[in-house]
């Protein structure tokens, strides 16, 4: 099963520095049929203002994912932890127990990124961040994984490998970019929910069209074939 999500039907909110679209319930959008997706339980779409931002508030119990697609974004949290992401980078922060966190766009311009939540395998667990740089270079044609927590896949205490950033889930994040007609090839596995994002064009995937920032949820099927009718960057989170 693929279901395209259309950027337009995305739940909104504006609150002047921030301008977000949801692709899940999140905040004041509830949508009943738009709980998560498997353990993805929030994915928005932000465009934050300049010198603007999320100021310190708590979670606990969640995999927290940024993936900023334009311009960065400086963290700071209750752990010590501080950092700039900028674009094509990516940052995870396991909440555990609990942990406070401020997310600013210090920048002279505004900042777009995805905001990713995933369910954790388990309560409990200690708190981190991490951060990591990913050139986009890398990732022309093919598929390259950015974070990961399925088992044996890049755990330790300090956010990740230096291959990828661990997440405490079974979950992974992947990334890609395509040039127009360029096609790319994923096999699926039985059972697992897939969640794909082009960024910034469209594609066909098995068939159907998706342009930029549509959602694509995809279950049941054996393989994802894509091909590029733009230059695209694609973004796909996998979970139980």
């Amino acid at each position: 099963m693929i279901e395209i999500r259309p950027f337009d039907r995305l739940g909104k909110a504006n609150h002047g520095w921030l301008d977000t679209s949801y692709h899940f319930s999140f905040s004041g959008y509830h949508d009943p049929a738009r709980m998560g997706w498997g353990a993805l339980r929030v994915w928005n779409d932000d465009w934050i203002d300049a010198r603007s931002g999320f100021p310190p508030h708590p979670h606990r119990d969640m995999e927290i994912v940024t993936y900023v697609r334009k311009g960065a974004i400086s963290h700071r949290d209750s752990l010590g932890n501080e950092g700039r992401t900028a674009a094509g980078d990516v940052q995870v922060m396991s909440a555990g127990t609990g942990i406070t966190h401020a997310e600013y766009n210090n920048e002279d311009e505004a900042t777009e990124l995805f905001q990713i939540w995933i369910l954790p395998d388990r309560q409990g667990d200690e708190p981190r961040w991490g951060q990591r740089a990913f050139p986009t270079g890398d990732r022309a044609g093919r598929w390259v994984t950015l974070a990961d927590g399925r088992t044996g896949a890049g755990r330790d205490e300090k956010g990740g490998t230096d291959e990828v950033l661990t997440l405490n889930a079974d979950a992974r994040l992947l990334a890609a970019t395509l040039k127009p007609g360029d096609a790319l090839h994923l096999d699926l596995e039985a059972g697992r929910h897939y969640y794909l994002v082009p960024v910034n064009g469209g594609i066909v995937v098995n068939g159907k069209s998706a342009g930029a920032r549509d959602g694509v949820a995809i279950t049941g099927e054996t393989a994802l074939d894509l091909t590029a009718s733009d230059d695209v960057e694609l973004v796909l989170v996998e979970t139980r």
